[in-house]
């Protein structure tokens, strides 16, 4: 049919559990430009990040299972915070997380549970030839930010 567009979508694996790109602007039809999202799933015990954004504004929709989302303090003149929230389908809530900010989430639950990422920039930039916005922490030993 015309102006229908049928795409699979494409699930990325590795230790921590899996994630689903649901769309990126820059493949969808002209005149249809809604923002980047996806769908990540959690293994228990596991953690993503902590990481934080040069320019990039993050938005966690937090709807099934039982997570710990850490948040740090990181930009120029702002003092030194950070907090620790339960969040998940017992405290389903929308997270936007400005640049700057440290974030990272941790299953603390018993079974798998996912989150809907709502970022404000494509992940790689348009067409996947951009470098990725990310400063990352979870592999220095020496950093502040840590999830136990």
């Amino acid at each position: 049919m015309d102006g229908v567009v049928v795409r699979p979508l494409a699930r990325f694996e590795d230790p921590r559990g899996w994630l689903t790109e649901l769309f990126r602007e820059d493949e969808l039809p002209e005149g249809f430009r809604p923002t980047m999202s996806y769908l990540s799933v959690t293994k228990p015990g596991i953690a993503r990040g902590p990481h934080e954004h040069e320019h990039q504004t993050d938005g966690f929709a937090f709807i099934s299972g039982k997570y710990e989302l850490y948040l740090w303090e990181n930009r120029p003149g702002k003092p030194d915070a950070s907090v620790v929230l339960e969040v998940g389908e017992a405290n389903r809530v929308l997270v936007l997380v400005p640049p700057g900010v440290v974030h990272g989430y941790k299953n603390v639950g018993s079974s798998e549970a996912f989150v809907l990422n709502f970022p404000d920039k494509l992940y790689a930039g348009w067409g996947k030839k951009e470098p990725v916005d990310e400063i990352r922490h979870e592999h220095d030993p020496n950093s502040r930010f840590q999830i136990p």
